[in-house]
């Protein structure tokens, strides 16, 4: 019986200490967005920790890394596209 309870009541701690390591990481990261610091970096790592714990963080962190993915090929993709364009133009120069 003591057990139960001490496993419930450390369950209990677990959980509210990763809530407010979270949410506070969380919040920094918020509000790096208005002011000087990395805001961008600091948030899905406050949802990483909430993750833990919480499955709406779990999701939110999903849709933050899938976001991010997206974003990064997409840029990787128009960089490549604008380097083509460049090395094309520089063979044109150099056969004229």
């Amino acid at each position: 019986m003591i057990k139960g309870i001490a496993n419930g009541t450390y369950k209990a701690a677990r959980r509210v200490v990763v809530a407010i390591v979270g949410m506070t990481v969380l919040l920094l990261g918020v509000v790096m967005l208005v002011t000087p610091g990395p805001g961008l970096i600091v948030i899905p790592l406050g949802l990483a920790i909430l993750s833990i714990e919480f499955a709406w963080a779990r999701y939110w962190l999903r849709r933050v890394r899938e976001t991010i993915s997206s974003k990064t090929a997409h840029n990787q993709a128009e960089n490549a596209e604008r380097h083509r364009g460049r090395v094309e133009s520089q063979d044109t120069d150099q056969h004229r």
